[in-house]
């Protein structure tokens, strides 16, 4: 008998595959340089990548390891946020290990959110923040980031509270933007969190790689502490995206909420990487310094040969993405762009639409990853060079 009924939750039927999957697969299909999913393509340090290696052959991690995860990376992680921020985290009751920043973007919002509550989040966002909010049962109340400057509308998230809304979901260093939240931003948005008595989650993944202004967690503003959980990854910051170790800190209390949901997603993971991940954060400041400094450099490679195939750039703060606006190359349609770059000129990009509730507001915007080799970037940036002599120009 033919099933009637949709298989899929109905909460979940517009996700569809992501399009970080299907512009993968089409530039595997095509040979095309990949621009579109945020992966390096060169490992992190050897140092880390050791670690990982032995832990494996001495039979660390190998088993199940701790539910919170291994204590050498619950101490490395609070003595990171010590050092960085200034904040103090208990290891043993306000750490927790998480397979990758997206569980623990899962985690957090399924603890957190009844069916019927309300998420005020940045769009552009993240894909997996609408899938999880609405895995949740809740609702996503989107307040638009918009070109050049892409800086949130701080009169926008203040009108969009009503007593419905439980939480502000922050992304900052912002993806796929590229935007660092000001000091002034970030007190206008706790302020709006005490007012209210929300929530925040902050989603943290790119805290190194900054270029322009500095990072600045919420967490470290007055009375931010006690109702924020900080999100952070180590597959950014080492190079190390397929290890899928990422952490929150909070509070004990919010901690235990979502290390109560968590168990029953994962479990436990990664377990060897753990130990890697521990040794990678105890790595000097120079590291950190360096690993900025050269993303700089392919963010400014790169935004110059896209500049000079006719796009129009928006030069990111942080991250390793550029947004840019297909408009000056005579196209509207940032997904049908991307969707035929690879049979044009060979290189594969994502359409920012998809990541807005409001599609116009992104509907020519296109994202391209930087974290690639010199070389790679440059080969790229020679096929894109014939896409403003197809336009007319």
């Amino acid at each position: 008998m033919t099933m009637t009924r949709p298989l899929l939750n109905s909460r979940l039927a517009d996700m569809g595959t992501t399009i970080f999957a299907e512009m993968s697969a089409l530039a595997v299909a095509t040979g095309s340089v990949n621009l579109g999913q945020g992966f390096p393509d060169t490992d992190g340090p050897a140092l880390i990548a050791q670690t990982a290696a032995d832990a494996v052959l001495a039979g660390k991690g190998n088993q199940y390891p701790p539910g919170p995860g291994i204590p050498e990376l619950r101490q490395a992680i609070a003595a990171h946020q010590l050092h960085w921020y200034g904040l103090q985290f208990d290891p043993d009751t306000e750490v927790l290990v998480t397979a990758g920043a997206t569980e623990a973007i899962a985690a957090a919002l399924l603890a957190l959110l009844e069916p019927g509550d309300e998420v005020i989040a940045f769009e552009p966002y993240y894909d997996s923040y609408a899938a999880c909010i609405a895995m949740a049962g809740a609702t996503r109340v989107p307040v638009t980031l918009r070109p050049p400057g892409f800086r949130p509308d701080l009169d926008a998230i203040r009108a969009a509270v009503t007593s419905r809304t439980r939480l502000i979901l922050v992304n900052s260093p912002h993806n796929p933007t590229g935007m660092v939240l000001t000091r002034a931003e970030l007190d206008a948005i706790a302020a709006i969190a005490i007012e209210h008595d929300l929530l925040v989650v902050t989603d943290e993944v790119y805290e190194h790689i900054v270029f322009d202004g500095q990072h600045i967690p919420i967490a470290t503003l007055p009375g931010m502490r006690e109702r924020t959980v900080t999100i952070g990854s180590a597959g950014k910051t080492f190079s190390f995206t397929g290890w899928k170790v990422g952490w929150v800190t909070a509070t004990p209390a919010l901690v235990t909420a979502v290390r109560t949901v968590k168990q029953f997603l994962t479990y436990v993971s990664s377990g060897p990487f753990q130990y890697a991940v521990a040794a990678g954060l105890a790595l000097p400041d120079s590291f950190y310094a360096q690993l900025a400094a050269d993303l700089r450099a392919k963010r400014d490679l790169l935004a110059g040969g896209l500049r000079q195939a006719g796009f129009e750039v928006f030069s990111p703060q942080a991250t390793y993405f550029i947004t840019t606006d297909i408009a000056a190359l005579g196209a509207d349609d940032g997904l049908a762009f991307c969707r035929s770059l690879p049979a044009r000129c060979g290189v594969v990009a994502v359409p920012n639409a998809v990541f807005y509730d409001d599609k116009q507001a992104g509907r020519s915007q296109v994202r391209f990853a930087f974290c690639k080799r010199p070389e790679v970037l440059a080969e790229a940036v020679r096929r894109l060079g014939g896409l403003r002599q197809a336009a007319g120009e």
